[in-house]
């Protein structure tokens, strides 16, 4: 298909008021339900649009999915710094994996778009397991086997690692109970900071627990 006659800057933001539509409509609808015709008419785009940007709706709603947040994504490549002292790896990848509740509304409209699709499935939750949950979760496994001396790789260690990244993920599903009891904790980068640096904390304490129970019931070696 030829290029619309735009500028290069004219194209990205046409592209951009499509994705940022799409994000809002398919949050608020669904992917069903949201129609292609709508999402031009609130993104004050032609229809043929998407078809030239995303190739079909299949396409846009990836877009809507993945890239609205663009770098803040609530990923971090463990691996990559796990030569690092614990506590530091610890506060590194709780600071990445906040990083994006510091993009402020567009992101609720993310979450929103999230929860829809764990209940209507598209196909694009299991891309995100695959492509980011199971590679971090995998690389926090191998580093606390590490850390703890193990052999092998056990339920109590997947049991640790989904705890530690249950407390920041608490802080994305659960923001409507944070913004009624605590509103500060999250009003703020600054205050995302402190979060960040608090769970860091928290996980290591949780990683010595563990530890010492290993130690006391003798299974360290499993």
């Amino acid at each position: 298909m030829v290029a619309p006659e735009n500028s290069e800057t004219e194209t990205h933001d046409a592209r951009s008021r499509l994705v940022m539509a799409a994000l809002r409509l398919f949050a608020e609808k669904g992917y069903k339900a949201a129609s292609t015709r709508e999402i031009c008419e609130a993104a004050g785009a032609n229809i043929s649009a998407i078809r030239y940007y995303f190739g079909d709706k299949a396409g846009l709603y990836r877009a809507a999915f993945f890239e609205p947040m663009g770098d803040a994504r609530c990923g971090s490549d463990v691996a990559a710094y796990a030569d690092l002292p614990l506590p530091e790896v610890l506060t590194r990848f709780f600071s990445e994996f906040l990083e994006p509740l510091k993009e402020g509304e567009d992101f609720g409209l993310v979450m929103k778009l999230h929860f829809r699709e764990m209940i209507e499935p598209t196909g694009a939750w299991q891309q995100e397991i695959d492509a980011e949950i199971k590679p971090q979760h995998e690389s926090l496994v191998l580093l606390l086997k590490e850390h703890l001396g193990l052999s092998g790789i056990d339920d109590d260690l997947h049991r640790l690692v989904f705890a530690m990244i249950g407390m920041a993920v608490h802080f994305y599903v659960g923001q409507d109970v944070i913004s009624m009891i605590s509103p500060q904790i999250l009003n703020s980068p600054q205050n995302i900071d402190v979060l960040a640096e608090r769970l860091a904390g928290y996980a290591l304490a949780m990683i010595e627990g563990e530890a010492a129970r290993r130690a006391r019931d003798g299974d360290h070696e499993q």
